[in-house]
C-alpha cells in the first residue's frame, strides 16, 4: 500500500493551455481521497498524470517512496476504473476481470484464485461465465472493479465511475464503494463533479476549479467552514443562499442590513478581529438553507434581532422536508429548507428567521471567507 505525493504540478498544453496549476498535495495511504468540481476544472486530468496516462509537464509525482514521473502506466501498481468501465465484450467476465494477470504472466492457479476472491467481495460469483452485453450498468461496474481489485494495486483511481447509473443504483454503488474501501484497504483517488459522492464517499476532498486547488478538507469541515463563495456554493445542496449587503453599527451591535432588512449579527462574529475593518462597507453574507427558519415560535426563541417578511414564490415537497423558494424585497432571492410538516404554500407572505451563528461574511472583491 502507498501514499502519494504530489509536488508542484503543471499540465500545460501547446498553444497556452493550463489544465492544472501549482497542484501541491500529500495523499495518505489507505485515504479514500474525491477529486470535485465543475466540467473543465482539471480534475480527471490529475487523476490521469496520477496514472500515466498523460504527461506531467512540471513538478514531481511520487507513489510511496518512488518518483514515478517516467514510469509506465503499467509499473505504478495502480488500477483504474472508468466511466465507461471499458470491458472487452467478447470475453466473458472472469476472462475479463483475469485478463490484466494473464499478460504479466500470472500463473492459471494463482488467477483462478484471484478472480474467485474479487468475485465473491463483489457478488459477482454467478456472472463470471456471462458476457458484458449480458450484464446491467451495476453489473458492469462491479466487473470493472473486480479487474481492478485482482491487480492488488497500491492506489485505485476512478473516474466518474458511477455517472452512466440510474439514480437508485448510484446511492447503492456509493455505499458499495465505501464498504469495498474499508475491505480492501487501499488508497482510493475519485474524481466526481457530482458533491453528494464527495459528500458521502471521501475522507478527505478537493474542490477544484479553473486547474486550482481551492480547497483541501474533510467533507463536514468543507460544509461548514469554506473558504470562499466557490466552495461555499459548490458543496451543498441546494447551496448556500448568498445576499448582498452592508455591516452596519448601531450602538454597540452590529446589522446586516438586506434588501432594507437589519439582521442582528451576534456579538462574537461582531467583535472578531476578522470581521471588524468591515464595518461599515458592503460584504456578501452566506447562510444554509437548513439555517432560515418559517415557524414562528422557533424566530421569536432563537433569532432575535433576525427575523423577516419574506414572499413564498414556489414550494418543492421533496418527502422529508419542503425547500421554499422566496423573495425578499426587490432582488433577495433565497431557499429555506423546512420541515414536511410545515403549513407553508406558494402565494403567502411570511415571517422567517435567521439563525446567525450558523452566518458566513465574504469579502465582496476577493470572495474570501472574512469569518464564520
Amino acid at each position: 500500500m502507498a501514499g502519494l505525493s504530489l509536488r508542484h504540478i503543471y499540465k500545460k498544453y501547446p498553444g497556452g493551455v493550463t489544465a492544472v496549476s501549482d497542484f501541491n498535495l500529500e495523499i495518505k495511504d489507505k485515504e479514500f481521497l474525491v477529486l470535485v468540481g465543475p466540467s473543465g476544472c482539471g480534475k480527471s486530468t490529475t487523476l490521469r498524470m496520477i496514472a500515466g496516462l498523460e504527461e506531467i509537464s512540471e513538478g514531481e509525482l511520487f507513489i510511496g517512496d518512488r518518483l514515478v514521473n517516467d514510469v509506465a502506466p503499467k509499473d505504478r501498481k495502480i488500477a483504474m476504473v472508468f466511466q465507461n468501465y471499458a470491458l472487452y465484450p467478447h470475453m466473458s467476465v472472469f476472462e475479463n476481470m483475469a485478463f490484466g494477470l494473464k499478460l504479466s504472466k500470472v500463473p492459471k492457479e494463482t488467477i483462478k484464485k484471484k478472480v474467485e476472491e474479487a468475485a465473491r467481495v463483489l457478488d459477482i460469483t454467478h456472472l463470471l461465465d456471462r458476457k458484458p452485453k449480458a450484464l446491467s450498468g451495476g453489473q458492469k461496474q462491479r466487473v470493472a472493479l473486480g479487474r481492478a481489485i485482482v491487480r492488488d494495486p497500491q492506489v485505485f483511481l476512478l473516474d466518474e465511475p458511477l455517472s452512466n447509473l440510474d439514480a437508485k443504483l448510484r446511492a447503492t454503488m456509493r455505499t458499495e464503494l465505501t464498504k469495498l474501501h474499508n475491505r480492501v484497504e487501499t488508497t482510493f483517488i475519485y474524481v466526481t463533479h457530482d458533491q453528494v459522492e464527495a459528500m458521502t464517499m471521501a475522507t478527505r476532498i478537493v474542490v477544484m476549479k479553473d486547474g486550482l486547488i481551492q480547497q483541501v478538507a474533510t467533507p463536514q469541515d468543507l460544509y461548514d467552514n469554506p473558504v470562499n463563495i466557490f466552495v461555499a456554493g459548490f458543496i451543498g445542496t441546494p447551496q448556500m443562499n448568498f445576499m448582498n449587503g452592508a455591516l452596519v453599527q448601531k450602538g454597540d451591535d452590529v446589522y446586516f442590513v438586506f434588501e432594507g432588512n437589519e439582521l442582528k449579527v451576534p456579538a462574537e462574529k461582531a467583535q472578531s478581529e476578522a470581521l471588524k475593518p468591515y464595518i461599515g462597507q458592503e460584504v456578501v453574507a452566506g447562510l444554509r438553507p437548513e439555517c432560515i427558519h418559517d415557524d414562528a415560535a422557533y424566530n421569536d426563541a432563537n433569532c432575535v434581532g433576525a427575523t423577516l417578511t419574506a414572499d413564498v414564490d414556489v414550494t418543492e415537497l421533496m418527502g422529508a422536508e419542503i425547500y421554499l423558494y422566496l423573495k425578499v424585497g426587490e432582488e433577495g432571492k433565497l431557499t429555506a429548507r423546512v420541515s414536511s410538516r410545515s403549513t407553508t404554500r406558494a402565494g403567502q407572505s411570511i415571517k422567517i428567521g435567521f439563525d446567525m451563528e450558523r452566518m458566513h461574511f465574504f469579502d465582496k472583491d476577493t470572495e474570501v471567507c472574512i469569518v464564520h
